[in-house]
């Protein structure tokens, strides 16, 4: 019995190894960076043309135009309305990472976590995702977690993410699709094919697909052998609140930039448009450029909208980070 258990460790510690190594080896590629670049620019040259076209129209400048489009903004309600948001969004937030914690890794506080998840959010300005990684290295340090169990947590949260997104765009091309645009006709078959997905990976990671395969054996991916689907229906629960207010939030802002909009409008556009927000910073300028097109005949209501709305919510979350930033650094190195 003790020799095949020193035989598992042995496997084990060489899996970790080879992840090790493989991580160490591998380089940004320049493709990728050029991509981004690309997509970063083909952003900003559509905004140029449409915004200089609609000016056009106008008989103005382009800078007499969107200096007309910011000064009919109502900022005061605005700013109020954003704020309680941004502060709504933290607490639920927080309280997902929490949950998350507790069912995988360990029984941490929330009032524990509101430091580590606001300190997050500095980082967060750059990549969310790092600042998950951000998350992990800081209860490593503080409580002596190892990274890869909250590294692997921090995994379950984004894949999460992407599903729970998915979701209540759905649900809300099941009520509105109607009057979307032609594009949105794709999502009955990609929310089928998600379906498809998520079932295949719940019984793999249940061992009941391709039981030997070691894969899902590595460590970085325990939280997904731990979970059930009663976590998954969890998160979106957790989750959901802070889409919903988004939503309500959105159509208020918009009404405040002139802008005429629904809820139920809304909901199938904003996972979409905040899926494209949570990933690598290029895809936060196709996130600002998809208002323009999804409101073509408000184009310099909704490029002003979707750049002051998004960059106030992760600078204002980075402000909340600042907030908490001094008791982050006495619980890292005191």
């Amino acid at each position: 019995m003790t020799t095949t258990n020193q035989a598992e460790e042995q496997t084990r510690t060489s899996d970790e190894a080879s992840d090790d190594t493989g991580t160490a080896k591998k380089k940004v590629s320049p493709a990728g960076r050029i991509v981004f670049l690309i997509i970063t620019a083909l952003c900003f040259v559509y905004l140029y043309y449409r915004l200089n076209g609609a000016a056009a129209r106008e008989g103005l400048s382009l800078a007499a135009y969107m200096t007309q489009v910011f000064s009919n903004v109502a900022w005061v309600p605005w700013l109020g309305l954003m704020i309680a948001y941004s502060l709504f969004y933290f607490f639920v937030d927080t309280l997902v990472v929490t949950r998350a914690l507790n069912w995988f890794v360990a029984n941490i506080k929330y009032k524990d976590i509101l430091p580590i998840r606001a300190s997050a959010y500095i980082i967060s300005i750059f990549n969310e995702q790092i600042g998950k990684g951000a998350m992990a290295y800081y209860l490593n340090k503080r409580d002596q977690i190892p990274g890869w169990e909250v590294g692997s947590v921090m995994l379950f949260i984004m894949f999460c993410e992407v599903f729970y997104l998915l979701v209540w765009a759905s649900i809300g091309y099941l009520f509105g699709g109607s009057g979307l645009p032609e594009a949105f006709s794709l999502m009955p078959a990609i929310s089928a094919g998600a379906a498809i997905f998520f079932v295949i990976w719940l019984l793999y990671f249940q061992g009941k697909i391709l039981p030997n395969n070691r894969f899902r054996k590595r460590r970085i991916l325990d939280a997904f052998r731990q979970a059930k689907l009663k976590h998954y229906l969890m998160f979106l629960l957790l989750r959901s609140p802070a889409l919903l207010a988004a939503v309500i939030v959105y159509s208020i802002a918009l009404n405040l930039f002139g802008v005429d909009a629904s809820f139920m409008e809304l909901l199938p556009y904003l996972p979409v448009i905040f899926f494209a927000a949570a990933v690598p910073t290029p895809m936060r300028a196709a996130a600002i450029t998809f208002w323009v097109i999804l409101f073509p005949e408000n184009e310099g209501q909704m490029a002003a909208f979707g750049f002051v709305q998004h960059n106030f919510f992760i600078l204002f979350n980075a402000v909340i980070g600042l907030i908490f930033w001094r008791r982050a650094q006495r619980e890292l190195f005191n």
